[in-house]
């Protein structure tokens, strides 16, 4: 995947989310009679300016893609004539000033509603929530689990998909509590989750569960390649029969992805049999950066029988009513997630280098775009809940900031002082930068292999 790729894939999911955001702050004003000013997308020097509607609104695309704002009539940034001073913002009531701040975060958490909405409507392919054989001694084996066994709920939560079981089974392991699994053939398994793996989430947390993905075995034979890949590169073809790997035979497909993954830059010397014929290749597979891990990768895809991927597979679907109730409820579950999940930070329970910075939205921006429509919608679905959470946290400069100060308006009856929503603006700004700092430092750990 080009770096080119990526970036413009990032460049459509921030103008998406920004524009979206800053629209539903631009409607509330609209609504409470405030005059806009300008609306930007982006910060710094603008790089495109159109005036446009009765009050002349600047409507402006700028250099810094990493955000937006709605600027509005306000006399404490300027001097205002006399017939527009009722349009001011400052002279807003307190509730009207309350609807246009949390419009921006609501507009968010709308569109991942809007977005969860047409997925479910859609019909959205998953894998079913079956599960591997646990690993000997390991909670799941010792509750009784086996290979095969398909997962319909987590402490009473559905879980329709494998996606849906290892965020449920996440979420109780995090938060400590007793873990009850109701079974499709009518069982129910109940066991205390041992402390999980929480210094990057995005590996395999639940192997302390003995949760693993249901694999079927899969013959090592070539299905597909891509063309620039580490495999095709070596002379590999489709069709071909994996027999051995440094002399070591091969008895599946998975046999050989492990082998692959723990040979990153490292070559591997390959028996392959093609048309009755043997033949030797050396493939030197890519080394890559995966969840922090550095991992071998060539580009290659097994042959599958589509009876057996068929067997495996379900389509989460609903009809149009159904599907915005699940949009809503989904939209819901994954803001309250993110709040636990931030919380965890703050008290130590779940490591900081799980925070993600701009350029690991951009990679994952860029690898969604490449899965197709649906995998796009659903990033896009995932960060606008994102940063509707982050905007409502109650620090200056963000917009739950700004709705801090406007709370404490009604309960005194008169507004923040000046004094003190400078000094809030500096703790904000303080905090901010050190909340990105941190985000940064982990996408360039990330992207060095750390």
């Amino acid at each position: 995947m080009s770096v080119l790729h990526t970036v413009l894939w990032f460049l459509v999911a921030i103008c998406v989310l920004v524009v979206v955001h800053e629209f539903g702050h631009y409607l509330a004003a609209r609504w409470a009679g405030v005059k806009i000013l300008r609306f930007s997308v982006g910060f710094g020097r603008p790089l495109l300016i159109r005036r446009m509607g009765r009050d002349q609104t600047e409507w402006v695309l700028a250099a810094l893609p990493f955000g937006g704002y709605v600027k509005m009539l306000d006399e404490r940034e300027g001097e205002v004539p006399a017939a527009e001073a009722h349009r001011s913002f400052n002279r807003a009531t307190v509730w009207r000033r309350i609807g246009i701040v949390a419009a921006g975060p609501a507009a968010n958490f709308l569109l991942a509603i809007v977005f969860y909405w047409a997925l479910f409507m859609h019909g959205l392919p998953a894998l079913k929530p079956m599960i591997g054989e646990p690993p000997a001694g390991s909670v799941a084996a010792r509750a009784g689990l086996v290979a095969g066994d398909e997962i319909r709920r987590v402490n009473g939560n559905d879980t329709p998909s494998f996606q849906d079981l290892r965020l449920n089974l996440l979420r109780a392991g995090v938060a400590g509590e007793t873990i009850k699994l109701e079974l499709a053939d009518g069982r129910n398994v109940q066991f205390e989750a041992p402390p999980l793996e929480t210094e990057n989430l995005e590996r395999d947390t639940l192997q302390p569960l003995g949760i693993v993905r249901f694999d079927p075995e899969i013959a090592p034979v070539i299905g597909k390649l891509l063309p620039d890949g580490a495999a095709a590169r070596a002379g590999l073809q489709v069709g071909d029969r994996l027999i051995k790997v440094n002399d070591q035979k091969l008895a599946n497909w998975q046999d050989w992805v492990q082998l692959v993954r723990q040979h990153p830059a490292k070559p591997l010397r390959v028996e392959v049999e093609r048309q009755g014929q043997f033949k030797t290749l050396t493939v030197l597979p890519d080394a890559v950066d995966e969840a922090g891990q550095r991992v071998g990768k060539i580009g290659a895809a097994p042959q599958v029988d589509e009876s057996v991927l068929t067997g495996l597979m379900t389509e989460v679907r609903y009809g149009p009513v159904e599907a915005l109730w699940e949009g809503t409820v989904k939209t819901w579950d994954m803001s309250l997630f993110t709040l636990e999940m931030m919380g965890r930070m703050v008290t130590g329970q779940v490591s900081w280098r799980n925070l993600s910075g701009p350029l690991t939205i951009a990679d994952y921006a860029g690898q969604s775009a490449s899965l197709g429509w649906i995998s796009f919608v659903g990033f896009l679905a995932l960060v606008s809940v994102s940063l509707g959470v982050l905007n409502l946290l109650p620090v200056p400069l963000l917009d739950g900031g700004h709705l801090m100060y406007y709370v404490a308006e009604v309960f005194t009856g008169r507004p923040v002082s000046e004094r003190t929503m400078e000094i809030g603006a500096r703790i904000g700004m303080t905090l901010l930068l050190l909340l990105m700092s941190f985000a940064l430092f982990n996408d360039l750990q990330r992207l060095l292999g750390g």
